[in-house]
């Protein structure tokens, strides 16, 4: 995958609705949509932070919902479809990597780990088990492929699930501005500080443990915006980073922050 299909190039929106983790809470983003649907305008970009599904058991809802949506607000006049943008999460990563998982060296191991971090909800929509996938990598590679291979075709079964897992990114950013106004990153749960952008690889997902202590611009953008707090701390925001995470799919409630031309966070909606 070349940088153009890893990360999107925002442009200069007029206002942007960032999502934080939905965790397959369909209710939620219902209501969040709502909100957002009656103030979308044209100009304005609409991102969802990943993790859109696992941890709650309305998966296949809830992507449906997201579909549902994308067509709502392409129907506003002057909406594009690059107005729209969707972040692979951890848990779209992982259920990527469950697809996959006759190529893996440890199959029973990864799949017990995954159920760990919450991939059994969206295993379960899709018509499988923790069950079925150790007995049939117990029976070899050729059974866990056919395993995997029922658990694709039951999401391309799906009207529009296929298309919407291809068009996952890594990250996105507003295009460079005049000096003295900062740059969004946005990204899912963290960031190493260390790595140029392109380098990145599994940070954006699984290395969020030092994100709160950013305080300085990361390679020239002024402030990173994550969706996902792997610590579960909460709504926070710096100068140089924000975390638009309220807890949704552990009892918490969904967060959308909507960010100006400036990069100021504007507010922070919360359902």
């Amino acid at each position: 995958m070349n940088e153009q299909e890893r990360f999107v190039v925002l442009g200069r929106p007029r206002r942007i609705w960032a999502v934080g983790a939905i965790h397959g809470d369909v209710d939620r983003l219902a209501a969040l949509h709502d909100d957002i649907g009656a103030r979308f305008q044209a100009g304005d970009r609409l991102i969802y932070l990943g993790n859109l599904i696992g941890r709650g058991p309305r998966v296949r809802d809830t992507m449906d919902e997201l579909l549902s949506f994308r067509r709502a607000i392409l129907s506003v006049r002057g909406v594009i479809v690059s107005d729209l943008v969707y972040l692979r999460g951890g848990q779209e990563e992982m259920w990527q990597k469950l697809l996959q998982l006759q190529f893996a060296p440890n199959p029973i191991e990864v799949l017990q780990w995954m159920m760990t971090q919450g991939v059994d909800a969206t295993l379960a929509a899709y018509g499988g088990s923790a069950y079925q996938g150790v007995a049939a990598a117990r029976d070899g590679a050729v059974s866990l492929a056919r395993w995997t291979g029922q658990l694709r075709t039951a999401q391309r079964a799906s009207p529009g699930h296929d298309t919407l897992f291809a068009a996952l990114r890594r990250a996105a950013y507003t295009e460079r501005r005049q000096e003295g106004l900062p740059e969004l990153l946005f990204v899912n749960a963290g960031i190493d500080t260390s790595r140029p952008l392109a380098a990145q690889g599994d940070s954006f997902w699984w290395g969020g443990t030092a994100f709160p202590r950013i305080d300085t611009p990361y390679a020239g953008f002024g402030r990173v915006v994550r969706g996902y707090d792997p610590a579960h701390g909460g709504l926070a925001g710096t100068a140089h980073a924000v975390t638009l995470d309220g807890g949704c799919g552990f009892n918490g409630a969904l967060a959308c922050g909507c960010f100006g031309t400036d990069g100021e966070l504007l507010e922070v909606v919360e359902v």
